[in-house]
């Protein structure tokens, strides 16, 4: 029976998928099974033949595989290592190869003979290719071909390079990458132009070959694409399709990458439901979004014609639904982000008392507490709050090396305008010049290009939260550890960025946070930024009882948006609040017109803030609430203990 249910719960999919809690728990499971397979060979004698991926997504596997290998003896002298691709041209010893990936993931670390690694070639000649990869394709043959393919999966739906319009017959060549293949390449080459237009991939038709194909997927970013892969039509324009028409392969997936899927997203279309609350929110806006009509005008018929007979016969009549949903959205829209003094608050987001709250905007960049809630902090400065922002990082690494130079020639200018000795200064300078003139992509700044850039950052920062009303002793720079690597990647967190931030949160005792939770950004910082936070709050709630009545407010707006079900407080933005909010992120310069990581939207930060924000308040409209301008929205975190 529980397989019956599985399989009438899956039966959109048109592949296995499994999906783990998280990443750390399915690499461990996929780490023992390339284990379990290693053994099983040695035990007979016989090679193991291991296609492998890079990327962010098989290294916790390869972590795992090193662990076993040193504390549990796992040997690799029997493995044969494939990989599926390199860039082209690209040198072995270059920091983005995916030899040095390898060589410092997983065979540095292991016993493996080198010689039976093999991976593309990037220094070849052009006219050498085809005769490397078809003897790429030989060696493999030779083999009995691979005993495992691990994969990951780009937003393209590409598997290795196999770029949208691969043929699923297709072997081991020379492609040309994706535009956006190049943009998620970005960061680690220093920019998109320095990233190499072509790469050598295993074709689609040599991974079908191998026994056991494994994907991989993490994050709330690769759901949609893993969607398309799992339930869509087989097409060459998503080449990870094309593994559903193999008998070997299987999905392995987090919580957040399956989030899409059709039993996640709306499991009233597949199943039998508990209808909590918040799943019949979810369900009756999906239902009036699907229908493009206002929630009160939602019928019987359109529920029953809609996968949701269930939730009628259960908790109807349908329209005592529809004006409890109705209601729950309407008590979410409030003017008061800090409560509204003297007021009624059973059925408002936040608590009327104390009339005057202490607040904490922290933004994990020096721009994202105006981009992502600027209406927002500056009705709460308005409405008599002591609010305070802190500044996680100093966002030194999104300044432009020409913005560095020029803020270094004002000072030297200035400061032989004013009679001072500053020979000193234009000897910083000309290094400085000389460093930037001659700079490889993804170099780390000098200690002084560094404190240039973060001075740059630090001075926006400061005009945007005093436009928004705040005084300079209301204004903070944490500087975390964790982030002045100087470099993209960044250092491990450590207590030093926790405890910094439980200081501060000691000095204020706030009755409300905020915190960017939309972690979407592709840097990765956002959710780092928020996981300090949050392991403070914890180590402070065992202790502090202002801690435990401390709430916590996640926004979003820089890169994504909270889902309309998702949203527990919607602050409406009025035409002349929004004009403010746009220039308060008019102060940051620096990150305006054209953003060193703009990500995938090419549109400026404030038109992103001003179009999201009336995104929301469009979505509440369409739904038949009130018609506001714009709107900002937060999700209250809640605490476990």
């Amino acid at each position: 029976m529980a397989r019956l249910n599985l399989l009438e719960e899956t039966r959109f999919e048109k592949l296995p998928v499994s999906v783990f809690e998280n990443p750390k728990i399915a690499s461990i499971n996929v780490a023992n099974r390339i284990a379990e397979l290693i053994k099983s060979k040695q035990a007979n004698n016989a090679p193991a033949v291991l296609g492998l991926a890079t990327g962010v997504t098989p290294i916790a596997v390869y972590a795992e595989l090193v662990r076993l290998h040193k504390e549990e003896g796992l040997s690799f002298k029997n493995v044969i290592t494939f990989n599926l691709d390199e860039y082209y041209p690209m040198a072995p010893t270059a920091a983005q190869s995916y030899v040095t990936f390898m060589n410092e993931n997983l065979f540095d670390h292991i016993d493996i003979d080198k010689k039976n690694v093999h991976i593309p070639d990037g220094t070849l000649a052009l006219e050498d290719i085809p005769a490397f990869c078809l003897d790429y394709e030989k060696k493999i043959g030779d083999l009995g071909g691979l005993d495992i393919q691990i994969l990951g999966i780009g937003r393209t739906g590409h598997i290795g390079f196999n770029e949208p319009g691969s043929a699923p017959n297709s072997g081991t060549r020379l492609v040309t990458l994706d535009d956006l293949t190049r943009r998620d390449a970005a960061r680690d080459f220093g920019g998109k132009s320095f990233v190499p237009t072509k790469a050598i991939t295993m074709g689609i038709g040599t991974i079908f070959k191998a026994r056991e194909i494994i994907l991989m997927a993490w994050s709330r970013k690769k759901a949609s694409i893993i969607k398309k892969a799992v339930e869509g039509e087989i097409s060459g324009e998503v080449p990870a399709t094309f593994l559903q028409l193999s008998d070997h392969v299987e999905f392995i997936l987090d919580a957040p990458a399956a989030s899409d899927l059709t039993r996640f997203d709306t499991p009233w279309l597949v199943k039998d439901c508990i209808w909590t609350d918040s799943l019949i929110r979810k369900a009756v806006i999906w239902l009036a979004n699907t229908l493009n009509k206002p929630i009160l005008k939602l019928t019987e018929d359109d529920y029953n014609n809609n996968g949701m007979a269930q939730l009628a016969t259960e908790k109807g009549p349908v329209y005592n639904i529809n004006i409890h949903i109705f209601n729950k959205l309407q008590h979410t829209i409030t003017g008061w982000p800090g409560g509204k003094p003297n007021a009624d608050d059973s059925q408002r987001p936040e608590r009327a008392e104390p009339a005057k709250k202490r607040v904490i905007i922290f933004s994990p960049h020096p721009d994202d507490d105006v981009i992502s809630m600027g209406g927002t902090f500056i009705r709460l400065v308005d409405q008599k709050h002591d609010v305070h922002v802190a500044y996680q990082t100093s966002g030194n690494t999104a300044v432009w090396d020409d913005d560095a130079l020029r803020f270094v020639e004002f000072n030297v200018d200035f400061t032989e305008k004013m009679g001072m000795d500053n020979s000193h200064l234009k000897e910083l300078y000309n290094n400085m010049r000389t460093f930037i003139e001659q700079k490889k992509p993804n170099q780390v700044d000098t200690p002084e290009i560094q404190t240039v850039k973060g001075l740059i950052r630090k001075g926006e920062a400061i005009a945007g939260a005093r436009y928004c009303g705040l005084e300079d002793d209301h204004i903070h720079f944490q500087a975390l550890p964790f982030y002045e690597s100087g470099k993209v990647q960044k250092n491990p967190v450590t207590d030093a960025d926790i405890e910094l931030t439980m200081e501060l949160l000691q000095k204020v005792k706030p009755h409300q946070v905020y915190a960017a939770g939309d972690f979407e950004d592709p840097h990765g910082t956002h959710i780092v930024c928020f996981n300090i936070i949050l392991a403070a709050l914890k180590r402070l709630r065992k202790t502090e009882a202002w801690a435990q009545d401390c709430w916590l407010w996640m926004y979003r707006g820089a890169w994504h948006e909270f889902e309309t079900h998702e949203i527990e407080m919607a602050v409406p933005i009025s035409p002349q609040e929004l004009e403010r909010k746009k220039y308060a992120i008019f102060k940051h310069q620096s990150q305006k017109d054209r953003a060193v990581f703009p990500g995938d939207d090419s549109r400026e930060f404030w038109q992103r803030a001003e179009d999201r924000n009336r995104e929301t308040a469009k979505a509440y409209d369409d739904l038949g609430l009130a018609e506001y301008e714009a709107m900002e929205a937060f999700v209250r975190w809640k605490f476990e203990d």
